[in-house]
């Protein structure tokens, strides 16, 4: 099994690094699969100490999933994202926790490629598996000083942060009189802020999304990307990663990564239904087989169909996408609208299919660590996501349709 670090090394062009780079995708699918009878066994006590343990993490380092979004300059894969999402929905089959902290921290190497080249080199120039986390929401006071910024805030849900050596938050830029004047992302290395762990809840428990806290800190110009710019689909990192994985919208890229998670655990909760209930005996109600019950062949039914439906639309949404970035053109405006329409219907079927089948399983899917009863928990708890807000996605679908200007971050 090819692991990720250095098995082969890809020549560029004038000024670029010689780099190690990532096994394939379908490599790295191969190298999962293998993983997660572990990852499934690990599940429980992932719910339980509410983290991903650090041997499955180093374990899918391993893979290259944390590469396949990564630039091929800094030793990654520069893969299809149709591919990074469905080995997103096989690990989330068996660990929803897991699926969800692998999603966030793998597509945060996608983003990091639309930085500046330095902030690029600081993170991936020693160690191309350094990790990334999160925190968007703009609570961050930016007080802009010479050569960059002065940060201060404090940021919920950054998942898998305690994996990470990095953290990408949100800021506002604010003048003199307190008026905000622009949305920035902020690049902060693990020195510069504190995790306070605070992760009590009743869904992706071992998400371990802890707050992160920082106090006045110096963020160098290079550290900063303003988010207007990343919604017109620029970077200056574009300058250096030139692959039409760069040119993708991030509502593309960043939402499919919060759903993808979800679809995933409906799949594993068909699965351990499908498993659990196939040669079930009612104890009351006259006995019989539950399989030959109408109610039961009608439930497997809608919920196949569903995520089915989920993963159809998704991966056909993205792949049109990335082709029109393959191809150098213009992502129009109808196709990114549709995008984010598929995606929250993607997460609402999802829980949907998940839904009938936990309220046909009975009473035997309610004792904790049950597979069905912890993904009715973890996907209820992602559907509340802001990227899985199904009436802003919508809404803005709606007013495309209409004729009217859409204007959000988030498409």
């Amino acid at each position: 099994m090819r692991t990720g670090t250095a098995h082969r090394r890809e020549r560029h062009g004038p000024g670029e690094r010689d780099s190690p780079t990532s096994p394939a995708g379908d490599e790295v699918l191969d190298a999962v699969r293998a993983l997660l009878p572990k990852i499934g066994e690990r599940a429980g006590a992932t719910d339980v100490n509410r983290r991903v343990p650090e041997e499955t993490i180093r374990e899918l380092i391993q893979t290259g999933i944390f590469r396949m979004l990564q630039p091929r300059r800094y030793g990654g894969a520069e893969s299809d994202p149709v591919k990074f999402f469905e080995v997103i929905r096989e690990i989330s089959g068996v660990c929803g926790s897991t699926g969800w902290v692998v999603s966030v921290l793998g597509v945060h190497p996608w983003q990091l490629a639309l930085f500046d080249e330095a902030a690029q080199d600081e993170v991936w120039g020693e160690d191309p598996d350094v990790l990334v986390s999160s925190s968007y929401a703009p609570v961050g006071r930016l007080t802009p000083v010479e050569g960059g910024y002065e940060l201060s805030g404090r940021w919920r849900f950054s998942s898998g942060c305690d994996h990470a050596s990095w953290a990408l938050v949100g800021g506002l830029v604010v003048e003199k009189q307190g008026r905000p004047v622009d949305f920035m992302t902020l690049l902060v290395p693990r020195t510069d802020y504190v995790i306070e762990d605070v992760w009590d809840v009743i869904g992706l428990r071992g998400t371990a999304s802890n707050d992160i806290i920082v106090e006045r800190v110096f963020v160098p110009e290079h550290r900063a990307m303003r988010n207007y710019e990343q919604a017109q689909l620029r970077g200056p990192g574009q300058k250096v990663n030139t692959g039409p994985l760069y040119r993708m919208p991030f509502a593309t890229v960043f939402t499919n990564a919060i759903t993808a998670p979800v679809v995933g655990m409906a799949a594993g909760c068909y699965r351990a239904y499908v498993t659990a209930m196939r040669d079930r005996v009612r104890l009351s109600l006259g006995g019989g087989r539950f399989a030959e019950e109408q109610f039961a062949q009608v439930a497997v039914a809608r919920a196949a169909s569903e995520i089915d439906a989920a993963v159809l639309q998704t991966d056909h949404n993205v792949r049109e996408v990335y082709e029109y970035a393959v191809r150098g053109e213009r992502i129009p405006m109808e196709l990114r609208l549709r995008v984010r329409r598929d995606q929250v219907r993607a997460t609402q079927r999802a829980v949907e299919a998940i839904d009938s089948l936990f309220k046909t399983a009975g009473g035997n899917s309610l004792g904790r660590g049950n597979p069905i009863e912890r993904a009715w928990r973890d996907a209820h708890a992602g559907s509340v996501h802001v990227a899985n807000d199904v009436e802003r996605a919508l809404g803005m679908y709606g007013k495309g349709e209409f004729g009217l200007t859409v204007e959000d971050s988030l498409v």
